[in-house]
């Protein structure tokens, strides 16, 4: 099947950019040379109501309407000048993509940084397919731009180019410019399913304990604070060094030892199974108990803990799939300096 006009268009010049620009290697700055810039609908108008306004000028040869013309002609070249200048020199610091489980929105984090001494205003950016998101950007800062992502099923989204767009300062001209960065999109299953968590297979025994609440809990880590919190629970050292507001975290000791197994779990959809498996890693993840995985091919022993709640939602997420070599290390695939 052949594809439309458009598509096919759209297709040749996204070929054509990325031969002229290559790949981008972050930190990298926006130059002249791979700025576009077109007039907006607007701009159009403009254009078209100033010819219609430059032939009755001439026509009448009214000297005062031309003056007028010339000065229209004047205010839409700085305009244009301004919005390409609202690009020009902007730095990619980090592009990061953190993982998110399936059905829900997916975010691209895009870290830019303005070198300048004047502010950037109304900056936007999306991909390919994706609504707009934007951002005022003041001199000689730094932020984080939003792009939404659709993550509709489990597995590894790679976005291979982002846009970065603006139309400002008065709408009438659009420049714009096409970031080459590959990023992978982890996507957990979503957890679902009303199996209940299989039985404990025993208790892990330690003598290396802290102190606790009870005088006999293990330590498990800091988290955000919450409320409802004891203000004895937090870690005010680490506060007073101006770190967040933490809560320190403990579990009895002997927690529950559970051990998910793919093959055991009886459920002839796939896509069910690995569902019902992430909903245990996140419910034992909850509850501190000591939890692992095995599905075929990999087998994570037990223990807990953000990254390992993440090795084992991402063995369920490319189960079928071929891992990448970042899936065991981080929740996400970064592009930065």
């Amino acid at each position: 099947m052949q594809l439309p006009f458009a598509a096919f268009a759209r297709a040749r010049m996204a070929a054509w950019v990325r031969r002229r620009q290559g790949e981008d290697t972050l930190p990298a700055a926006l130059a002249r040379r791979r700025l576009y810039i077109l007039p907006t609908r607007a701009g159009l108008a403009f254009g078209a109501l100033w010819l219609l306004m430059l032939l009755a000028g001439l026509n009448y040869g009214n000297s005062l309407a031309l003056f007028l013309k010339f000065l229209l002609a004047g205010f839409a070249l700085v305009a244009m000048q301004e919005c390409h200048r609202n690009l020009l020199g902007l730095r990619l610091i980090a592009v990061h993509a953190p993982a998110v489980f399936a059905g829900s929105a997916g975010t691209v984090l895009v870290t830019l940084e303005n070198p300048a001494a004047a502010a950037r205003h109304a900056l936007e950016g999306a991909l390919e397919g994706e609504p707009l998101a934007s951002l005022d950007l003041p001199a000689h800062g730094r932020a984080q731009l939003s792009l939404p992502v659709a993550a509709v099923r489990r597995g590894v989204v790679r976005i291979e180019r982002l846009r970065l767009t603006s139309s400002h300062p008065f709408g009438l001209f659009r420049t714009w410019t096409w970031v080459h960065v590959p990023v992978e999109l982890l996507v957990y299953p979503h957890p679902c399913g009303q199996r209940p968590r299989p039985m404990a297979s025993g208790r892990r025994q330690t003598g290396a304990r802290t102190r606790g609440t009870s005088g006999a809990d293990e330590w498990v880590g800091l988290r955000p604070f919450r409320d409802g919190d004891s203000p004895r629970q937090v870690d005010w050292k680490a506060y007073a060094r101006q770190a967040p507001l933490l809560v320190k975290e403990y579990s009895p000791t002997g927690a529950d030892l559970c051990l998910f197994d793919f093959a055991q779990l009886a459920i002839p959809d796939l896509e069910a199974r690995l569902s019902q498996l992430a909903r245990w890693v996140v419910e034992a993840e909850a509850v501190g108990d000591l939890y692992g995985l095995a599905v075929p091919g990999a087998v994570i022993a037990p223990n807990r803990g953000p990254e390992h709640r993440h090795r084992c939602l991402a063995a369920l997420a490319l189960y079928g799939t071929e891992p990448p070599a970042w899936s065991a290390r981080a929740p996400g695939r970064a592009a930065h300096a």
